[in-house]
Formats: C-alpha cells, sequence, structure tokens
C-alpha cells in the first residue's frame, strides 16, 4: 500500500450530518483525539460528526481543525466523495428488494487486510483492498445472502467500485477461479443502482450457482472415489497398494468406519449448498418427467438426512464456544462416522444422480435479474465445516 503519515483525517460532506469525519493511519488514536478535542462525536459505525448547529461549524472551523490536528501530529485532506454511506442509501434505494447499509471503518491498515479472505472478487476491487488503503467502505446487504461491498475508486475523484463478499458456506475465496468481477459505478446513484442490477447482481448470481454446482459435483466425486476404493479392498481382500489385509473382517470394519466418516465431511457441501440449487432448478423452464423425477428424489433425499444435518449444526456451532483442540478429539470422528452412517441411504441416492444432477443444474443457471430467494430450512446447514475450517464468512464479519 502507498505509504502515508501515521495519522490521518479525512473529511466528507454529509446532506444528513453536514461533515463526517474519520480518523485512519498506524497512529490513528492520534486523530481521533484531535477530533474530540476539535468537538467532534464518535458515531456507532467508527465516524465523527459535528452537531449541525454548533456554531463552531460556521465560524472558523476549519482553520481550527487543522490547527488542533496538526498538534496531534495528524494531517487533514477532503475528499471529494460525498459521505459513503449517504452514497450507499441512495444506491440502496434504487436496487429491487429490500437492501440494508452500514459503514465499515479500517482505521488500522491491518484491519483492511482482513478484508482479503472474504471478498470474492476478479477484478478491481480485491486489487484495490490489496494495493490501495482503504480506510472505509460501506456494505450492502439484501438480507437474502448477498453482501456488496463499496469503496471510492482509487485515483478518481467520482467513481465508485463495488464487488461481493463470498457467500455463506465457502472460505477459500482468495483468487478462486468462479469469482465475479467487480464492477465500476458512476456517482448518480440511479445510474450506480442500473449498473448494479443489470450487470453486476446476474454476473454475481451465475457465478454463486455455477460454484455451488461444482461444489456439489466435487464433494460427489470425492465420495464416489472413496467408495470404489472400499469395494476394490473388499472384493481383492487387499490394501488399495496390493498388500494383503491380515485380519480382514476387523480391518475392513474399520475401513467402513472411516469411510463413512469422510463421506460426512464431503455431503456436507452437498447439505449446505444443494437446496439452493435444487430451488434455482425449479425455478428454471419445465423439465421433462424423468428430470422431475430425479429432482423430486434428491429433495427426498435432503429431508431424509434433515436430523443428521441439524444435530451436526448444533455440534459444530457449539465447538467454537471450546477450546480448539476440542474439536480434534476422537468422538468428533465417532460423531462424523454416526451421521455418515445414518444418511447413506441419501447419499448413495446423490452419488447415483451426480451426472443427472450437474446436468439439470448447468441448464438452470440464472439468465437475467434475480434476487436470492429466502433460504429454506435445510438451506440454514453450516458452512462445510471440518475440524480444521475457519468460522464461516457471517461468524467472522
Amino acid at each position: 500500500m502507498p505509504a502515508t503519515t501515521p495519522a490521518q483525517i479525512t473529511l466528507s460532506f454529509s446532506r444528513t450530518a453536514d461533515l463526517v469525519a474519520i480518523a485512519h493511519g498506524e497512529e490513528y488514536r492520534w486523530a481521533q483525539t484531535a477530533l474530540t478535542n476539535a468537538g467532534f462525536l464518535r458515531r456507532d459505525d467508527g465516524t465523527y460528526a459535528l452537531a449541525p448547529d454548533d456554531p463552531r461549524f460556521r465560524h472558523g472551523f476549519a482553520a481550527a481543525l487543522v490547527r488542533t490536528a496538526q498538534q496531534h501530529r495528524a494531517s487533514v485532506t477532503t475528499s471529494h466523495h460525498a459521505y459513503i454511506g449517504d452514497v450507499a442509501d441512495a444506491i440502496a434505494a434504487h436496487l429491487p428488494g429490500t437492501w440494508n447499509t452500514e459503514v465499515e471503518v479500517y482505521s488500522h491498515p491491518l484491519w483492511q487486510e482482513d478484508l482479503v479472505p472474504l471478498l470474492w472478487d476478479a477484478g478491481e476491487l480485491s486489487h484495490a483492498v490489496q494495493h490501495e488503503r482503504i480506510p472505509y467502505a460501506a456494505v450492502l446487504k439484501d438480507g437474502a445472502g448477498t453482501e456488496l461491498l463499496l469503496i471510492e475508486r482509487p485515483g478518481h475523484t467520482s467513481d465508485y467500485v463495488i464487488g461481493a463478499f463470498a457467500p455463506n458456506g465457502f472460505d477459500d475465496n482468495y483468487e478462486e477461479t468462479h469469482a465475479p468481477h467487480s464492477t465500476v459505478l458512476p456517482s448518480a446513484p440511479d445510474q450506480a443502482a442500473r449498473a448494479i442490477r443489470d450487470r453486476f447482481l446476474p454476473a454475481y448470481h451465475r457465478a454463486h450457482h455455477t460454484r455451488r454446482v461444482d461444489t456439489i459435483t466435487a464433494a460427489l466425486e470425492r465420495i464416489d472415489d472413496e467408495h470404489q476404493t472400499l469395494e476394490a479392498m473388499r472384493d481383492s481382500g487387499r490394501y488399495s497398494d496390493g498388500v494383503p489385509l491380515t485380519s480382514p473382517v476387523e480391518q475392513l470394519a474399520a475401513f467402513e468406519c472411516q469411510f463413512a466418516d469422510r463421506t460426512w465431511l464431503a455431503f456436507v457441501d452437498v447439505l449446505t449448498h444443494a437446496p439452493g440449487v435444487l430451488e434455482q432448478c425449479s425455478r428454471s423452464s419445465a423439465w421433462s418427467a424423468e428430470d422431475e423425477a430425479i429432482l423430486a428424489e434428491l429433495h427426498g433425499a435432503l429431508r431424509f438426512s434433515q436430523p443428521a444435518c441439524d444435530e451436526w449444526n448444533a455440534e459444530t456451532a457449539k465447538s467454537y464456544a471450546r477450546p480448539p483442540r476440542k474439536f480434534f478429539h476422537e468422538s468428533w470422528g465417532d460423531l462424523r462416522a454416526r451421521l455418515g452412517a445414518q444418511v447413506m441411504p441419501a447419499i448413495a441416492t446423490w452419488v447415483t444422480e451426480a451426472e443427472a444432477f450437474a446436468r439439470i443444474a448447468r441448464a438452470a443457471i440464472p439468465s437475467g435479474p434475480m434476487a436470492l430467494s429466502a433460504p429454506t430450512p435445510l438451506a440454514r446447514t453450516a458452512g462445510p465445516v471440518s475440524p480444521a475450517s475457519a468460522p464461516s464468512i457471517a461468524s467472522r464479519r
């Protein structure tokens, strides 16, 4: 990131607060002290503002603020952009559906770096967050899982850039191949909203659908490979490297338990992402009677898995309140093996219909503007949590 002075104050003009100040830099507390001494009040979102009727705003305020900032070794600059909270609100008002906005302040440069693994972007937004100083931004949420990040475009006096956070259920987002490209927005809110509605959101939803389908099919392939390895050992009485089993009955029983364990971890990806994919399939063109039957069978397999899914969600949710080593306790392997064995009929259904599912799902890719539907009960499944995985996006932000 470009070198900057250690304490900075950026001023933005706001239609609701007249003037909004943001303190940032490696020594941002110096800037915060200067703002407090100048009469600014800290707001809940981390920004600072004067009361609109404060007489200091009208009588030599700018010069007084600069003097106070200099006393605390802080620089003062005025942004060419309007206050980003107002911009986000104006854009959200022109988007279809109901969107909520909030301002995020990354006073210390290290806080900005926390955004990198959370963003799902293959364009200018991700590059800017990694290489430019972004002391503040606005988040737009549609209440159904879509979260967007809006920033002022670095090096430009009027444009903005908007991109997406990764949807829940995904953790490996950095340079992810399905990631949509962020979009440059003009300053006019109606035009910016039109660009989001007509260009960015359709591309985002297509990328999300494709990533879900690929994640599910990859999980089913892993399960199928594990099953073929187990079947080969049963048929041959040998390990996969050809060495004979010394106690076939006991060893095969242990391998079956390991298979159920690993299969459950892979099937969690299906439980997490399949509800949304099948919901999209149901909104697409009419399917043949055979495809309708396959979709009904897959829906039924998810319903059959719901009790195991609920138990897994409950246990993994509790695990975040325990020391990390608890998640690696032997009992977790027992739990995964039991749940895997419990839903094995559903797993078999999904593996059997994997090719048909992939064909149907890829034909159902969203083709135009749409909003994510409200999640079904099964779609509340926790992300694909394994012993080594990090908390989902929602729990980290």
